[in-house]
């Protein structure tokens, strides 16, 4: 199996790789500093079209992860009448990358990917494909695996070795075409349905954050695990509009 340097969740890393990618300078990921705190969230452009977090795999979490997909069938969609674009994971240490492709390949945000940039010709390729094949095209791509090498030398702290085993995974939380919140990670059996959103909410809102991300960290506190280190980066406009 093909395996990545897992990238660190900042937004110098990540402002890198969807630049080199092709998405539009006007657009950037912003730390999250705060979910309930109104000045350290007024520090963020608005709106924000998605969130890229990473989540501590506890028991709990293992837990919850299990039983949702228990109830769930392998997710077959393609197509672009789908809600969202999911990617499924078969590159180890690539989950930041595809966190990241979630983020950027869904939303508003589509509409600011350079045209013929190595991400614009990737989504267009990968729409029309079923998951398997959607995961074959990721896995072979030269552009993502040259971007996502450049990324992963950059940050605070060195890049790990391909082998470790962090004991994090990246999360991404966007608002779908149905106005919907969706979850998406590579390693479910498909995107997660996390409720219908307002018309004026981005992933940001109160309501959006309570379907999503804290209703996680609410669980964790709740089985008594404690483990909060939870990192959140926001992508939105580059300046306040």
């Amino acid at each position: 199996m093909k395996a990545f340097i897992p990238l660190e969740n900042n937004p110098e890393v990540m402002n890198q790789l969807a630049l080199q990618l092709g998405l539009s300078p006007a657009l950037s990921f912003h730390d999250v500093y705060s979910f309930d705190d109104p000045d350290l969230l007024s520090l963020i452009p608005r709106p924000a079209y998605a969130l890229l977090v990473i989540i501590p795999i506890t028991d709990a979490w293992r837990r919850l992860r299990t039983t949702e997909d228990a109830l769930k069938e392998e997710y077959s969609g393609s197509g672009s009448e789908e809600p969202v674009v999911w990617f499924k994971q078969t590159v180890r240490g690539a989950c930041g990358l595809i966190g990241l492709l979630h983020c950027v390949c869904n939303g508003p945000a589509t509409d600011m990917i350079t045209p013929e940039s190595d991400l614009d010709g990737f989504l267009k390729d990968a729409t029309p494909l079923k998951p398997a094949e959607r995961a074959n095209l990721l896995y072979e791509s030269n552009a993502l695996e040259s971007a996502h090498r450049s990324a992963a030398v950059k940050g605070d702290t060195d890049a790990p070795d391909v082998e470790v085993r962090l004991g994090m995974h990246f999360v991404a939380f966007v608002k779908g075409k149905d106005g919907h919140l969706w979850e998406l990670e590579g390693g479910r059996k498909g995107p997660l349905d996390r409720g219908l959103l307002g018309g004026g909410d981005d992933v940001l809102s109160e309501k959006a954050l309570e379907l999503g991300l804290k209703s996680v960290m609410k669980m964790e506190q709740e089985a008594g695990g404690g483990d909060l280190r939870f990192s959140c980066v926001a992508l939105a406009p580059s300046e306040k509009l």
